[in-house]
């Protein structure tokens, strides 16, 4: 007997292909997202992308240029601009908290991640490169152990990790995580929080640079 899929958990496995797509740079800015045929890949009814789709509004990856036109949406400068505005003001205190509170396996993890990153770096894979650059991030949270934080970061999770996609500037990247971890295991939290300050302006400076063809201001 064949089991038949909850409707949210469809809904939950649209959204995140989707979402997976748009970060990875599948589906690029511009792109229009069509229900029928996004229903036809997924082998789903329209329904379930239709609330994904919703979902995706709502996370600052699609917009509406019409009632019945949803296209991933083209990030402004601006737009830019205020999302690395609170990722320096939440990750720099993170990185603080972590350096005071991180504990001999948290920092082995850190380590871990950054022998892989090095070896996606060697092998120029972005998606990899992504994927463990955000799992590094989310490690530092978590060291942080503030549950607070944590839940302020996670509405725009996935559009500091879109904009970390951006950023094709792997081996500076991999040297700056590097150093921020060396300020985390130190136990300064002053050191931490300048290095997660320098870490954040650069990557900042590297997105726009990639996504506007020019310095910010």
């Amino acid at each position: 007997m064949t089991k038949i899929e909850p409707l949210g958990a469809v809904r939950e496995r649209v959204l995140a292909g989707l979402r997976r797509d748009i970060i990875a740079g599948r589906l690029r800015p511009g792109d229009r997202l069509v229900e029928r045929e996004l229903a036809e890949r997924f082998e789903v009814s329209r329904v379930p992308v239709r609330e994904a789709i919703r979902a995706l509004v709502a996370e600052g990856f699609v917009l509406f240029e019409t009632p019945r036109r949803a296209v991933v949406r083209r990030l402004t400068p601006a737009d830019v601009r205020e999302l690395f505005e609170l990722r320096e003001a939440l990750e720099v205190y993170a990185a603080g908290l972590a350096a005071s509170r991180a504990t001999p396996e948290a920092l082995t993890e850190l380590r871990a991640l950054l022998r892989s990153a090095a070896d996606a770096t060697e092998a120029g894979d972005a998606e990899t490169i992504t994927d463990i650059n955000t799992r590094f991030h989310d490690r530092i949270l978590a060291m942080a152990g503030n549950s607070l934080l944590i839940s302020v970061m996670e509405p725009v999770d996935g559009r500091l990790r879109w904009l970390t996609r951006q950023n094709e500037e792997w081996p500076q990247l991999l040297t700056e995580h590097r150093e921020l971890y060396e300020a985390i295991a130190s136990g300064d939290p002053d050191r931490a929080r300048t290095h997660a300050l320098s870490h954040v302006r650069a990557n900042y400076r590297s997105t726009v640079r990639h996504l506007f063809g020019e310095e910010p201001g």
